[in-house]
């Protein structure tokens, strides 16, 4: 354990090729531990299918299943699920950073820079201590998660200590690590009405949403915005955009929906909107029955899914910092600027091709990849982009369809995941063996644009 980080470096030429290594062996890992007989409650193997696909879910914290969680998996694989979404939360190479850190107590040159590619941290100097922060503070966490749901299942529900906390820690992990796999078959619609069980589980998956390095950074300078990074403002002002945006939305659209929010009084509405508002940034679980929601509101979702949550957390889609930066390279262009500025802090340009890269790969990804589906199933266009983003965009949302989209659609979701988890630039990054540098420049010629 202790050369394992720096072992895969060595084999592998660029830092984001071990990342999605490591992921891709994670879910080999997951897969063959599924495919036991013992992972599930009648004592027969699930197969393969059902078994890498759960496991790319789990790994990948999206979320999408082909069988109930509860009534196919048994405990054993249950907590092989929570497991596999940990390691997927925490990420791989973050993992392996701090197992190398307890067995040796050094961390190679290598090691660091595979930990930044995982962490995307700003500089490798703070990979390590940034790296044992991010597991303490995962764990405490899930742990104050853990402990208010179990409270509340053992006391507002009669549930048994055991079974209490059981629930409580696997529903905590879920939660923080934007997995959204649930132990009820309609995920968490029973609890609609109950604050206690709705609340903190938004609350974890907005915690573990944001990203490491602003929580941290908020953490230090919350009374003092004016120090915040641009990292940080970007990634809490279009965080709280979307998430009052989102509540506002799902409330006029769904307010006298009789198969959602229509037989619950005001203020259930207002936090069933909110609640769901706040999955579709790649939690997964869902108070509000998404097949009945109108296609506005599944519109809606799709774009909240896309966008996905904070840099460097357990949210997927292309991030809320890449869709803020995009606005303003888009404000910068409209006005004629020939820089782009947030606040008093200059956007470098090699960034801006980043934000312009990483969108441009995730709407052509996600609109190949509907057309493909839409080829495989007979489902209409509504539930096929939806269950694309989806997939992309690690939600785990959906509207009823993914058992049924054959194995053909079960591989694409299962490579989207994949894709959505690691991020599409540090995909292409890892595809690429060799960085070219060119030696020369030539001429530049204008072209008429639009």
């Amino acid at each position: 354990m202790m050369r394992a980080a720096p072992a895969l470096l060595a084999r592998f030429g660029h830092p984001a090729q071990v990342v999605a290594a490591g992921f891709a062996v994670a879910i080999g890992l997951g897969a063959a531990l599924l495919v036991l007989p013992v992972a599930t409650t009648e004592g027969v193997s699930a197969g393969w299918a059902a078994a890498v696909f759960t496991a790319a879910s789990a790994v990948c914290v999206t979320g999408l299943v082909l069988v109930d969680t509860e009534s196919h998996w048994s405990v054993f694989g249950e907590v092989v699920i929570a497991a596999l979404a940990q390691v997927g939360g925490l990420g791989i190479m973050t993992l392996a950073t701090v197992f190398t850190l307890l067995v040796s107590g050094r961390l190679g040159l290598r090691a660091r820079i595979a930990a930044q590619a995982e962490t995307k941290t700003l500089s490798m100097s703070d990979v390590r201590r940034l790296v044992l922060k991010v597991v303490v503070f995962s764990l405490v966490c899930e742990a104050a998660t853990a402990a208010v749901l179990t409270g509340r299942f053992l006391a507002g529900y009669g549930e048994p200590f055991g079974r209490a906390l059981y629930l409580g820690v696997f529903h905590a992990v879920t939660a923080f690590n934007s997995a959204g796999f649930a132990l009820w078959p309609d995920s968490l619609m029973r609890f609609v009405t109950d604050p206690w069980i709705c609340l903190t589980v938004a609350a974890a998956a907005v915690v573990g949403g944001l990203g490491f390095p602003v929580v941290f950074e908020l953490a230090r300078h919350w009374r003092q915005p004016r120090r915040w990074t641009v990292l940080t403002r970007i990634t809490v002002g279009t965080s709280a955009f979307l998430l009052v945006l989102g509540t506002l939305l799902f409330l006029v659209t769904e307010w006298r929906n009789p198969a959602t929010l229509g037989p619950l009084d005001g203020g259930t509405k207002v936090m069933a909107a909110f609640f769901t508002a706040v999955m579709p940034r790649s939690a997964g679980f869902n108070v509000l029955d998404i097949a009945q929601m109108y296609p506005s509101s599944w519109l809606v979702t799709d774009l909240l899914m896309f966008v996905g949550g904070g840099s460097a957390g357990t949210a997927g889609g292309i991030k809320v910092t890449t869709f803020g930066m995009l606005a303003f390279i888009v404000w910068a262009e409209l006005r004629g600027e020939s820089r782009v500025n947030i606040g008093r802090r200059r956007l470098p340009e090699a960034t801006q091709r980043q934000v312009v890269t990483i969108t441009v790969l995730g709407v052509t990804l996600v609109a190949v990849s509907t057309y493909a589906l839409l080829a495989l199933t007979p489902h209409g266009l509504d539930q096929v982009l939806f269950e694309v983003i989806s997939a992309f965009g690690t939600a785990g949302l959906s509207t009823g369809i993914t058992a049924d989209v054959g194995v053909a659609g079960h591989v694409l979701l299962a490579v989207l995941m994949f894709i959505g988890r690691i991020g599409p630039l540090t995909l292409g990054s890892a595809l690429a063996l060799n960085r070219r540098t060119r030696r020369y420049e030539l001429p530049e010629e204008r072209v008429i644009v639009g």
